[in-house]
């Protein structure tokens, strides 16, 4: 099983709709049997996808042809005994939401991950609540 991390920018001149996003993703990803956790701060996307090979990489390719992301990184891309992440989840850091609140969501979500892809997320987190 595949596991693949990115990271990419919004594109600004296009304003994501974080429930398009969820809805969209939610269906693509059960019909293909993908799974991860994917962060958006309003900015940034950062997501894990975990699934067989094939999958995951037109679920990437797909995600690179998406208007509302540019620069995408890929951070980190291996292969994975089982889902890290279990059931495809995906948290928002949106005005007014508690950052601690939801960097410990990020941290239990991510619990089951590779030490270093759990880094990343909560890395991710702590930096955003600075900001």
């Amino acid at each position: 099983m595949r596991q693949l991390v990115y990271i990419s920018t919004a594109t600004p001149r296009i304003d994501p709709n974080p429930a398009d996003i969820l809805a969209t993703s939610r269906r693509n990803n059960a019909r293909d049997g993908v799974s991860g956790l994917l962060w958006f701060d309003g900015k940034r996307f950062l997501q894990a996808l975990e699934g067989e090979e094939a999958v995951v990489a037109r679920t990437f390719e797909r995600i690179g042809a998406d208007p509302r992301h540019r620069a995408l990184v890929i951070l980190s891309d291996r292969q994975v005994e089982t889902r890290e992440f279990g059931a495809w989840a995906m948290d928002l850091r949106l005005p007014g939401v508690d950052p601690d609140r939801a960097a410990a969501r990020i941290a239990m979500l991510a619990a089951g991950a590779a030490p270093d892809v759990r880094a990343t997320f909560e890395g991710f987190t702590r930096l955003k609540r600075a900001a």
